[in-house]
């Protein structure tokens, strides 16, 4: 059997420009990065932007989802891009809009974010490593924000800025426990101030939010400009705006906010355009990227980080909320695999049938049916087909998806691409043909304290939220500095429904504990940070740097 990487390498693909045209865009709308990646200019950018706002001219959005991810693996992208290949197939035209990978995963542990097998976006080894440099950018332009601020206070601090209360961390996209916590300034007097400071990975940080949110240069300055990055010693906000360098920070970044084309395997458009982790940011493709794919496709398949109540809780309650668009339809990927480790069997033995175990397993799916139904939105369940899968698990799952009121539908893209999601396909076009009823989940006037208990309670199934004082004291300084009105941004575990990764299956009745905030002011949010979450992950025992290598002619193997 070939592998991802092996499949994809072994792929004819089409000149860029080529795949652009089959839904409207021209050759002179795109700067190239070679033959097989390209850019939307910024006068193509904006037309299709505009073109989008109006509902009348932009296409059907579907957001793929899935149920808690495991150990077994879930293929969210496999079946997104076999979706977008299925629905091409009978005839509608269709782009696929996805988020870049992280180096830090690649290397790490999950792999990967350009799907699987047959169903794939391509050229994968440049989009999982370098790409087109956005998330390069995004590192640099953080990171001169934080070397800015330490100069300030170098050079006089005319701001007042106690730099005890700097919040602004550096960042780096690989994964780096040692670089969680750390002092910077040692040495003598012109190697700046000594402090502690932080670190988290690139995709985490708030200049990824905001490129991810900002439609134009001039927005992306006006919420780089709004950040706040520390407090003076009588305790007032300082916003990075007022060091005079958000010119600086927008220069670093005027590519990064343009959205990547490449294409599927089968040929087909995909917007390829930021990569926020969705446990600790807000988990969702760029809005350039959603709304470029919107104007110029009749369906748009886009999919939201790990599971219903991370990224496609903040797909709705943020990246929608914030710009007036909705999803037609949901896909909640399933793996009859996945639903058996939820119900209580080991990895080691999901090749062995165990219908029982899919019944207890199933709570989990239901919970993201139910969680899915409270924002009004039509969701279809994607059975993603490993070949251990038995006719009576599958058959189990159909049962239980009928009876908490969804369809089961078989999804083979792994092993045969666009073929293998038609009949997912003809689904997904009859929910969609269905009246709209998206609502977020809560209305942006109720506090930040009430909005992360309803989030806990409704989605969560927590009994009760048990908040650290700090994290008290922070909302309450929030709100009084204005920002009570903006949503909550969860970060979690994704390995569970709760904050606990050992909570299995549907956890209810526990206590949700937040131990943390952090205000978002220029991205439009706030992050609670629940458990023992963290912004900068570890590597592993044996992580997958381990596997990957290159020959002297530049192939590259072991990359999934």
């Amino acid at each position: 059997m070939l592998s991802d990487i092996e499949i994809a390498q072994g792929s004819e693909m089409l000149p860029v420009e080529d795949i652009a045209a089959k839904i409207g865009i021209q050759k002179d709308d795109l700067d190239m990065y070679g033959k097989y990646k390209a850019k939307l200019s910024f006068r193509k950018l904006n037309e299709l932007v505009s073109r989008a706002q109006n509902p009348a001219t932009r296409g059907k959005l579907v957001l793929v989802t899935a149920m808690t991810p495991t150990a077994a693996g879930e293929g969210k992208s496999t079946v997104t891009v076999a979706l977008g290949d299925g629905l091409n197939r009978i005839g509608k035209r269709t782009a696929i809009a996805l988020r870049e990978p992280s180096l830090g995963p690649c290397f790490g542990v999950k792999g990967g974010a350009c799907g699987g097998g047959y169903a794939q976006v391509v050229p994968m080894e440049d989009i999982n490593l370098h790409f087109t440099g956005d998330i390069h950018a995004i590192t640099a332009a953080n990171n001169l924000m934080a070397a800015l601020i330490d100069n300030h206070i170098q050079q006089g601090n005319a701001l007042g800025i106690d730099p005890r209360t700097i919040s602004w961390k550096r960042c780096v996209d690989l994964n780096d426990r040692a670089l969680r916590n750390v002092v910077i300034g040692l040495g003598g007097r012109v190697d700046g101030v000594p402090r502690e400071t932080h670190f988290q990975i690139s995709v985490a940080s708030e200049i990824m939010a905001i490129v991810c949110l900002s439609k134009t240069l001039s927005e992306l300055k006006e919420r780089v400009s709004r950040i706040t990055i520390a407090q003076t010693y009588d305790k007032k906000n300082v916003t990075f705006g007022q060091l005079g360098c958000t010119g600086a920070v927008a220069a670093l970044l005027k590519d990064a906010i343009r959205p990547n084309m490449v294409q599927t395997l089968e040929h087909n458009p995909a917007f390829v355009h930021g990569g926020p982790f969705a446990n600790i940011a807000h988990g969702c493709n760029s809005i350039n990227a959603t709304l470029s794919a919107l104007a110029s496709a009749d369906y748009v398949v886009t999919e939201a980080g790990f599971a219903a109540d991370l990224g496609a809780e903040k797909f709705m309650d943020i990246k929608c909320r914030m710009n007036g668009i909705a999803p037609d339809a949901a896909v909640i990927v399933v793996t009859a695999r996945a639903v058996k480790m939820h119900g209580g069997v080991a990895k080691t033995d999901l090749g062995t049938e165990n219908v029982e175990a899919i019944t207890r397993g199933f709570s989990n799916v239901r919970c993201h049916i139910e969680n899915l139904a409270k924002f009004g939105v039509p969701a279809v369940i994607a059975v993603n087909r490993f070949v251990s899968d038995t006719e009576a698990e599958l058959n189990e799952i159909k049962r239980l998806a009928q009876e908490a009121g969804a369809d089961a539908v078989l999804c083979e893209g792994w092993g045969k691409g666009g073929a293998g999601a038609e009949s997912l396909a003809e689904k997904v076009v009859g929910l969609c043909a269905g009246e709209s009823r998206f609502k977020p989940l809560y209305p942006l006037e109720m506090s930040l304290k009430e909005k992360i208990e309803t989030l806990a309670k409704e989605l969560y199934r927590a009994e009760r939220v048990e908040f650290d004082s700090k994290a008290l004291n922070k909302l309450k300084q929030f709100t009084e500095s204005g920002y009570g009105n903006l949503p909550i941004c969860m970060a979690k575990t994704q390995n569970s429904i709760s904050h606990d990764k050992a909570l299995l299956g549907a956890p209810s009745g526990y206590t949700f504990p937040v131990r943390d905030v952090q205000l978002y002011s220029g991205a439009g949010f706030v992050v609670a940070f629940a458990g023992d979450i963290m912004d900068m992950p570890g590597l592993p025992k044996a992580p997958s740097a381990l596997n990957i290598d290159v020959d002297d002619e530049g192939r590259i193997t072991g990359l999934f």
